[in-house]
């Protein structure tokens, strides 16, 4: 963080906020949409299946995973090149600068035989490449450069781990649901009457549910991030990735198993965070749309239960 805000200053901590904020609300849109569809779908079949005389009539373990998965897929299909344009703009001025290094070294290395009167020349040349600043990069232009280097098939970098990383949500889900359901049946063997899950509790569980999806999953989301960031210009092979299973091999071979864990802790912190806070809003937000569907339709039945006045 302070190497961060001493090269870029303090908006260097929100480098690709704009399309991250697009990326957040498409992804969160289109993943409960269909979670919501399958689930649905998944709690009809289980009410059948009871009828029949086969289970109990509730969702099992496996099914919710299902269900996490398919809504998963689908929205990493749909929205994987805003988070390609994501991460090149949040490590654009770091890679940028090791590619600076990559070139001073190259010009050190070259004067280091030089004669004392190439010696005013080098330093022009690192006085030049000093006052070289970084240059704007938004949006537009981080998709040119992923279309330079990839064509239109640089968007879906990184879509095999990705995909594979569906198992997060998915495992999150399972979590949530699994432990709702038994803290709502403990709820219900209470002889005092059944206590609605409070705010606080539904945060917890959500807090639960993403930690144990987080270092899960975590490995795979630092491949993911490999592949989608900008590929480093120069002779290190070591950090440049022609696909997943490269990166994996690169990454065992030159930083050992500690490099699928670099940054978890930050990452924790915020996942967790924030999928606390989006259940404990979801769940009041359906809390609020029932209890006003509800109002809606108990005015519509007394008003239904009026009669009309006879004339006399």
């Amino acid at each position: 963080m302070i190497q961060v805000v001493k090269s870029e200053g303090w908006t260097g901590l929100y480098s690709g906020l704009k399309p991250s904020l697009v990326g957040t609300a498409a992804s969160q849109g289109i993943y409960y949409f269909f979670y919501q569809v399958f689930k649905n779908r998944a709690e009809a079949i289980a009410l059948a299946r009871k009828k029949k005389g086969k289970g109990d009539g509730t969702v099992g373990m496996l099914s919710w995973l299902l269900v996490a998965a398919i809504a998963g897929s689908i929205n990493v299909l749909m929205t994987n090149p805003i988070w390609v344009l994501v991460t090149r703009m949040q490590t654009h001025t770091q890679a940028e600068r090791k590619i600076m290094e990559a070139k001073r070294e190259a010009i050190l290395k070259e004067a280091s035989g030089s004669n004392p009167i190439e010696v005013s020349a080098v330093r022009a040349k690192l006085a030049e490449l000093d006052s070289v600043k970084p240059r704007p990069y938004g949006t537009i232009l981080a998709m040119q450069e992923v279309y330079h280097e990839a064509g239109i098939r640089g968007l879906w970098k990184g879509i095999i781990p990705t995909l594979i990383m569906v198992c997060n949500p998915s495992i999150q889900f399972m979590i949530y649901e699994m432990s709702l359901k038994r803290l709502q049946a403990k709820r219900t063997r209470n002889k005092h009457g059944v206590k609605p899950v409070t705010a606080l509790e539904v945060f917890l569980l959500g807090a639960l549910a993403k930690l144990g999806a987080t270092v899960a999953t975590y490995p795979l989301l630092v491949v993911k991030s490999r592949l989608q960031a900008k590929q480093e210009i120069g002779k290190n092979s070591a950090s440049r990735y022609t696909g997943t299973i490269d990166a994996i091999f690169k990454m065992i071979r030159h930083e050992g198993l500690p490099g699928f864990y670099k940054g978890m802790g930050t990452k924790i912190v915020q996942s967790v965070f924030a999928a606390s806070v989006l259940f404990m809003i979801k769940e009041e937000l359906v809390k609020a749309y029932l209890i006003l569907a509800d109002g809606s339709r108990n005015i519509l039945i007394r008003k239904s239960d009026i009669k009309p006045l006879r004339r006399i």
